[in-house]
């Protein structure tokens, strides 16, 4: 089986076109995605045929968990779908179809070649039971969004404000240096608390202006990876409503600095790079 290992901000995955293969995806993801014994990535994302846009995106964590949406990961999927003539390259947008709904995508071009995309994400969604979490009293908070919600964790105040981008958020603003934090032990143990009944994506920030901020990210289903492109989005609009931001803002993740937009009301947008690292054939 063909496969080509593709990252965005070093948010890297393994592709398949998978539009005429039929396996055992999640036990793959699993395998291919073992930096030691596989290929190496944050999960595994696949190129199927869509009844209702131009393509299909499916996607499956590190833990073989199938995921609804990734920002990053779509960058890099439209990429390989021009790059290899799935899609027109003269398109000036491509439709692609998710477990979040259709996000439209438009390729950056440099030198005849795409090196990023900027993606339409959706709008967010702010209500508890949407994003989904289970908060006390029931119905207390309605439709949201819910702001600095009071949480602790191993000794560390950690105020949530909780967003979903087609997949579960939940971000937290700190005045000391991210990289600091203990990600790696508190980071599993918020992705797995009782609150968030289909786990959660765990972002921790600091605001160094009103136009740049600076994050780390536990992914559910793949802990911390360099980047998260749904994550950002989030962030962005966390940071918005808790006015700490503009309404364009950079965000620098470990693997790099995504280009969020958002007006407050509309769909959130999201800039970044997309880079193909390798191909090879998985026997």
């Amino acid at each position: 089986m063909k496969f080509t290992k593709m990252q965005g901000a070093g948010n890297d995955y393994v592709y398949v076109d998978a539009r005429s293969e039929n396996r055992d995806w999640p036990e793959l993801s699993r395998r291919m995605s073992d930096r030691h014994f596989g290929v190496g990535g944050d999960g595994l994302i696949l190129i199927r045929d869509s009844g209702v846009a131009d393509l299909k995106m499916s996607m499956f964590n590190a833990d073989g968990s199938e995921a609804e949406m990734c920002g990053n990961g779509i960058r890099c999927f439209v990429k390989y779908a021009i790059d290899r003539g799935i899609v027109s390259a003269s398109a000036a947008s491509v439709s692609v179809e998710t477990l979040a709904g259709i996000r439209h995508i438009v390729p950056i071009i440099e030198d005849g070649q795409i090196t990023g995309a900027r993606v339409s994400m959706g709008q967010p969604m702010l209500a508890p039971e949407d994003v989904p979490v289970k908060l006390e009293p029931a119905g207390e908070y309605g439709l949201g969004p819910v702001l600095n919600y009071p949480f602790q964790m191993d000794g560390h105040d950690l105020p949530l404000n909780f967003v979903s981008m087609g997949n579960p958020h939940a971000v937290t603003f700190i005045d000391t240096p991210v990289a600091d934090f203990p990600l790696h032990v508190v980071g599993p143990k918020v992705e797995h608390h009782s609150i968030f009944p289909q786990r959660v994506n765990f972002e921790i920030v600091n605001v160094d202006n009103p136009t740049h901020l600076t994050a780390r990210v536990w992914e559910r289903g793949s802990g911390e990876t360099l980047a998260c492109g749904t994550g950002a989005c989030g962030i962005a609009v966390a940071s918005m409503l808790c006015g700490h931001s503009e309404k364009t803002v950079d965000i620098t993740l470990p693997g790099g600095t995504l280009k969020v937009d958002w007006d407050g009301a509309g769909e959130v947008f999201l800039e970044g790079p997309a880079e193909e690292v390798f191909s090879g054939e998985w026997t």
